[in-house]
């Protein structure tokens, strides 16, 4: 796991973008967000309207978090350490990073970032921080790669700041929020 982790974490480094290659099914990630998910979140939009899953309260609400820097839903609270990730300042050239508004770039949660975390939510934010001290709140975790790829492909059709491309882009005329 922790090489799993520290290639995600690699990834994460190595080039820009928010425009991101997706390799993960939408289609089977809302199959797996119906079965696996929907317990702890919602994917609610701005209005309020719950566009996915049911009305889950335990972990955050999931509207844009592909893209978005982790930690920062409000009215949630987060582990110390998975904010501490949020507030990571990667190289300005890195996979996984936005600027913040004032010319600083932060982690965002990219496909390979969120595979990693999905399948060791803790392991990840050990690995990631260097610390053995540092734990997630999700204790849930998503066994198969696979899964978690298609999971984030879902999750992104409800991030209308994302560019997607790859596996993830939606056929004509189908739609995530039906």
């Amino acid at each position: 796991m922790r090489t799993l982790a520290f290639s995600a974490l690699t990834a994460l480094l190595a080039g820009p973008t928010l425009a991101q290659e997706m390799t993960g099914d939408a289609a089977n990630g809302e199959t797996e967000f119906s079965r696996q998910c929907v317990s702890c979140h919602v994917v609610a939009d701005e209005s309020g309207e719950v566009l996915a899953g049911r009305n889950g309260r335990v972990g955050p609400n999931l509207y844009g978090v592909a893209g978005r820097q982790p930690g920062i839903v409000e009215d949630f609270r987060y582990s110390d350490a998975l904010v501490a990730y949020g507030e990571l300042a990667p190289d300005a050239d890195a996979t996984g990073t936005a600027p913040t508004g004032e010319g600083i770039e932060t982690v965002i949660w990219a496909q390979a970032n969120t595979v990693a975390y999905l399948q060791d939510p803790t392991g990840f934010l050990r690995e990631a921080l260097d610390d053995s001290r540092a734990r997630g709140k999700m204790a849930y975790k998503v066994r198969d790669p696979q899964t978690a790829a298609d999971l984030y492909a879902y999750l992104a059709t409800f991030s209308p700041d994302l560019e997607m491309t790859g596996e993830a882009d939606m056929s004509e005329g189908e739609s995530a929020q039906n």
